[in-house]
């Protein structure tokens, strides 16, 4: 039986990630959050472009510089826009990430934040080596090929 198809809505999305980066291994992780950056995520204005995450010395996953803006009606029970947050990760993926860092060139970088079916903020974190100027180049003329590719096939046919 084929497995039904997954939904959920993405909250903040890193699309400079993939033209940046290498994506190596993709994990998914929990968000240890506040709930007013719940309902400012649901919101759908949160940025992740320029952060990345961290392993610390006591085997803690963090997710570093991530902006949430603050929640409109949260009054005084709003959360700092900038402040660390802890992501929620299995051991075995903990020591997978902290080993990918280690090795030279390796960054630990997010991809994307989003809601579950089940309605929980999760994030996709990859394992990404930075990609040169040359290789950036690359990738351009191959997703313009491919892009003109397309435009030549469907005026064709």
């Amino acid at each position: 039986m084929a497995e039904p198809e997954k939904r959920y809505k993405i909250a903040a999305d890193n699309r400079r990630a993939r033209y940046d980066y290498e994506i190596g291994e993709v994990y998914e992780a929990g968000i240890a959050l506040a709930g007013t950056e719940v309902k400012a995520l649901r919101a759908g204005k949160a940025t992740i472009a320029e952060s990345y995450v961290s392993v610390d010395r006591k085997g803690e996953v963090w997710l570093i510089n991530a902006t949430i803006p603050e929640y409109l009606q949260g009054n005084r029970f709003n959360h700092d826009p900038k402040r660390p947050r802890k992501l929620l990760l299995h051991l075995k993926e903990i020591v997978k990430l902290s080993k990918g860092i280690e090795r030279e060139g390796m960054t630990v970088v997010p991809l994307k934040i989003y809601f579950n079916d089940r309605g929980r903020a999760k994030i996709d974190i990859a394992i990404a080596r930075g990609k040169k100027a040359h290789d950036k180049r690359a990738t351009e003329k191959e997703r313009d090929w491919n892009r003109e590719k397309t435009r030549l096939l469907r005026d064709k046919g």
